[in-house]
Order: structure tokens, then sequence, then C-alpha cells
């Protein structure tokens, strides 16, 4: 595959270090219960360490980035709502009302709120950061979404946001999204980088009814025929994704080369994933799989990924509402690595070899 020489720019991703696999191991397995028993949470606890190359994980200064942007294919009809109500939503974010402040607040989570590039003008506000690349992504019915130097711009922007909490102390980091339409942006991009045909990847987003997602897979349809040459991984961003797509993709590729745990949300959140996976395939290595999102074809993405998701809750908000569900679990993963007796300090007799 090859990739516009700008991306040499972006930050670079090292295999995960394995060297303390094998006594991260055995601490897990001498905890005072059978081996196995804790499933996933020993999973997690174990990638933790890797990340951190630190036999002790810990959660420390969570934060969850919320991106926001329009899309131009917003204008085809594939969302039952108005444009508009990508900005209304961020105001609401700011406000504290929405569901990821929510969980957020329950879960001790940072939440930023970015603007990548939406449509509606916004006033200035407390809170809000504001690194927009344009008003919205061109309609990709017609021609590409972005530039090419508008989509390296978001990723570097996106990068530059998971710096900034670098150096405030977090190890533990998710993103999440908001914009109308862009669960067709999130399935065009599946369908090109998984190859799988568009039908299978395209759900009813925010409520659409029959009639309304057969327009969205016959919208989309077209729209992948008429970018038919389309298919490197950077190409296939810029002609079909969206500003906060691209941040986070720019996002994930920071995040795992400041060996951070990732918490990937759900299917606008993976699509982003997928692009920073072909760009630099060891970043899933960095990545805990949040929840199953109830959206088409997010099952199929974490298939791609060989992902194991932590929650199965039938959600498909998006915001990363999934993703801070999932903290509390990276939390206890760590709890017990390093608050739990081993049968040896406890005094318990091991089961017989």
């Amino acid at each position: 595959m090859t990739f516009t020489t700008g991306l040499s720019a972006l930050p670079e991703v090292e295999p995960l270090d394995q060297s303390l696999r094998g006594e991260l191991q055995h601490i897990i397995d001498t905890k005072t219960k059978p081996p196995g028993s804790l499933g996933q949470l020993e999973t997690l606890a174990r990638q933790m360490g890797l990340i951190q190359r630190s036999t002790r994980p810990a959660v420390e200064r969570p934060v969850l980035i919320v991106f926001a942007g329009d899309h131009g294919i917003a204008a085809e009809g594939v969302s039952p709502y108005p444009q508009a109500v990508t900005a209304q939503m961020v105001a609401n974010f700011l406000a504290g009302g929405a569901a990821v402040n929510a969980f957020s607040r329950v879960a001790d989570i940072e939440l930023e709120v970015v603007n990548a590039g939406i449509a509606t003008p916004l006033p200035r506000t407390d809170g809000l950061v504001d690194i927009s690349v344009a008003a919205g992504t061109r309609n990709f019915a017609h021609e590409p979404a972005m530039t090419h130097d508008e989509a390296l711009t978001a990723m570097q922007a996106g990068a530059a946001r998971v710096r900034h909490h670098a150096a405030l102390g977090s190890n533990v980091i998710g993103f999440g999204e908001m914009g109308i339409a862009n669960t067709s942006a999130a399935a065009c991009l599946m369908s090109r980088l998984c190859g799988v045909p568009i039908d299978e990847c395209v759900g009813r987003g925010t409520g659409l009814d029959d009639a309304g997602l057969a327009k969205k897979r016959a919208v989309l349809a077209a729209a992948l025929a008429h970018h038919d040459a389309c298919h490197a991984a950077f190409d296939v961003l810029a002609t079909f994704g969206g500003f906060e797509i691209a941040m986070m993709a720019g996002a994930y590729l920071a995040a795992a080369h400041a060996r951070m745990t990732i918490v990937v949300d759900g299917f606008i959140a993976s699509s982003a994933l997928l692009v920073a996976d072909a760009i630099a395939p060891h970043v899933r290595e960095y990545c805990v799989f949040a929840h199953a999102s109830d959206e088409a074809g997010h099952r199929r993405m974490l298939a791609h990924f060989g992902a194991k998701p932590l929650l199965s809750l039938d959600m498909r908000l998006g915001e990363g509402t999934g993703a801070a569900l999932a903290v509390p679990l990276l939390r206890a993963a760590c709890a017990f690595i390093n608050e739990m007796a081993s049968f040896e300090s406890a005094g318990v007799a091991n089961r017989e070899a």
C-alpha cells in the first residue's frame, strides 16, 4: 500500500514490548483464584502491563476526547436529523447534559470536546477546543470529502491533542465523536478498507426507517462506485472520511506512540482505527475494545481486528459512551493485579501440581 509522503510526519508506532509477558502471567496465575477465572480482566491486566512496561499497571488521569465535525454527504438525505444538530449537541456536551458527560462523571474521566470541523458557526465557549479544519467536509457523493492536505492537517491536530494529555500525565485515553451523517462516512471506510459489500456496512444510524435505510444504501453504493479507483488507506480517508474521523485516526497513532492504553468506542471510532491500523498495524496492540455496538457492521469490524470487546450492551449512541463505561473495568484489572494476594502471601494452599 502506498501513502502520501506527508504521512511520514505522523507518529510512528512500535510493536508492543513483550519482555514482561512471562512475569506478568506468573503474577496473574499465582493470585488467590483458579487460573483464568477472572477471564478478560486477566488479559486486560497483562496487556496494560505490557503497554506500560510495568508489573504494576495503573490508570492515571483517564481522558476521553470527543471530536465533532460535519459531513457534506448529509445533503443527500442519509440522516433523519438536520446538520445543525451537530453544533447543538456540542453545546449540550459543553453544558454537561449528554450521555457521555454523565458516564464520564461516574467513571471519573476527563472529558474534552473538540471542534474538528463543524459547519454551523459556534460561539467562543469555555471548554471547547476549537481546531476546526473547515466548516464541514465536501459531499463525497460528487467529490472527495477532504483534500489530502486537509486530511493530514486533521490527523496531525488529533495527534497534538493526545500529546497535550500525555504531558498532563494521562496513560489511558479514549475517543468519541459527534457528526450528523458520520455513520455514512464510517460505512464507506469499512466497505473499502475491509473489502465488505456496502449493504453489510450500512445501518440505521440515528434511526432511519426502512425507506431511509434503502436510500442510504443506494447513495453510498453510488458514491463508492464514483470513487472506484480509491483504495489506499489515506486516500480512502480523504475521500470518504470526516474531520473528526481523521483527527481520531491521528490520535490513535499518537496514543500508541506514547504507550497509552487506548479504549476504542463503537462504529465510528472503529472506522478511524481502520485507517490508523492500515498505516501502522501495531497500533491495535495498544487498543482495548470497549463494546460491541448495535450499529450494523461493527461486529464485522471487531472481527477484522481480531478483537474481543469488554461489553455488549446493545448501544449505538457514539459520543465515546462505550469507552467511558469500559474505563472502570481497566481500573478493576489494575486493582486485582496490584492488590489481590498471592497464594503464598495469603497462606492459601494452591492446587496440587
